[in-house]
């Protein structure tokens, strides 16, 4: 899935758009200079803080923290602790934050959403470490989303910025056009007979992939010698407030279209 600029017809790309070279190489090098700050930052902080760190662990076993209200997802199976993704990051450095109102990112995601106008909802860091990087099932990130926003979580939509180039070999994502018109599915579910075939998106850094919370989508372990760091921000209709994690709808409520979440937003990509 190979298009260029931002373009109606790439709008129309079966639910997702992708955006190549949307950034330039100095702006990708501010930017991963800006993610590892972060996860430097927050990861001193769980070493040396007094303050108590939130421990569990995820459904598929891997270890979590929350520190200061940002959740550490751990690798498993590493020689030393490798930080998988972590959510919320744009607080942790300016040169996130900025990218909140960037044009590049915000009239694509308002154009996909049909509305005026976006805000953000909530952000993460996946890290795809060389040799380490863990591979995430299939789930989409509706699953997680709607724990909290019940049913208006079909109205988010998550972009995707490349911070190296990705590939297969590294872990590139991998999704199945037109499969978030099928509506909500139980994460780790594969793709069926009746969805389209899946594509593995093959970027470069600078590059940016939008998609809907309902689009269904993977990626496989880094087995290269190349990190596949990548920046998400979720975007949803402007004036809506930031995402609370602290606050479950669905556990008050049953939140309308539940399904069963192992991954999602939360712990997938």
């Amino acid at each position: 899935m190979h298009r260029s600029g931002v373009h109606h017809d790439d709008l129309a790309l079966d639910g997702a758009v992708v955006l190549h070279a949307a950034f330039t190489p100095t702006e990708v090098t501010r930017l991963r200079m800006g993610v590892e700050a972060a996860v430097e930052r927050i990861t001193r902080c769980a070493r040396s803080e007094p303050e108590p760190v939130a421990t569990s662990q995820s459904s598929q076993g891997h270890r979590l923290q929350t520190v200061h209200g940002t959740s550490i997802h751990w690798e498993p199976d590493t020689s030393r602790p490798t930080v998988r993704n972590l959510r919320p990051v744009t607080h942790l450095d300016a040169r996130l934050t900025q990218l909140w109102d960037e044009p590049r990112l915000t009239r694509p995601a308002a154009d996909l959403l049909g509305v005026p106008e976006v805000g953000p909802l909530t952000s993460k860091i996946s890290f795809k470490r060389a040799g380490v990087g863990s591979e995430f099932i299939w789930h989409q990130d509706y699953t997680f989303l709607q724990r909290f926003l019940g049913t208006a979580a079909r109205e988010a939509v998550t972009a995707m910025v490349l911070l190296d180039d990705a590939d297969a070999d590294n872990g590139a994502l991998t999704l199945v056009p037109g499969s978030h018109l099928a509506g909500p599915r139980p994460d780790g579910e594969p793709p069926n007979a009746a969805d389209a075939p899946p594509v593995t998106i093959e970027a470069a850094a600078g590059s940016v992939l939008l998609f809907p919370t309902l689009m269904l989508h993977s990626s496989g372990p880094n087995r290269s010698e190349r990190d596949r760091r990548a920046l998400l921000l979720l975007y949803q209709p402007a004036g809506r407030p930031n995402l609370d994690e602290t606050h479950s709808r669905v556990a008050e409520t049953g939140g309308g279209d539940q399904v069963t979440s192992t991954a999602g937003f939360g712990s997938g990509e």
